[in-house]
């Protein structure tokens, strides 16, 4: 089964912008913001924001430690485009030898792997594995318990 069988993305969502306002966040006090900025009626819909090819693109939910140290936890949620190019460097959720994995796409020593960022995991050598990429990971959305 193929990554396009199972995510079937709405062809058109619709779109729900929301308040986001001018004025940026800093992670230090460097001044007052202009009061105006305060006036601007901008919105921001995620869905345009996050994703870049509403066609070619599904969500996954990350479970396990692997890949914390990319900045992706356990509980997250990937948004997955199926049209980009897998590069060296690029974040993939692939189905190798029938397991679906987020890992790192690398070169080491001239041969592909699939990198975690924790040491307790050993990089996977792509060639030698029956190994089908699903996507390149474009975002990652993390929640915070409140």
């Amino acid at each position: 089964m193929r990554a396009s069988e199972i995510f079937l993305a709405h062809p058109a969502p619709p779109a729900q912008g929301l308040p986001h306002p001018q004025t940026t966040i800093r992670a230090g006090i460097s001044g007052f913001p202009s009061p105006a900025e305060d006036y601007v009626g901008r919105t921001l819909d995620l869905n345009q924001r996050l994703v870049k090819r509403p066609a070619a693109t599904f969500f996954m939910t990350v479970t396990g430690d692997s890949m914390e140290g990319f900045g992706i936890q356990d509980g997250d949620t990937l948004v997955v485009d199926r049209s980009v190019d897998a590069k060296p460097g690029h974040i993939l959720v692939a189905l190798v030898d029938g397991e679906v994995i987020v890992k790192r796409y690398e070169i080491l020593g001239k041969r592909p792997y699939l990198c975690s960022s924790n040491d307790r995991y050993a990089p996977i050598p792509v060639s030698d594995l029956d190994c089908q990429v699903w996507g390149v990971v474009r975002s990652v959305i993390h929640e915070y318990p409140v």
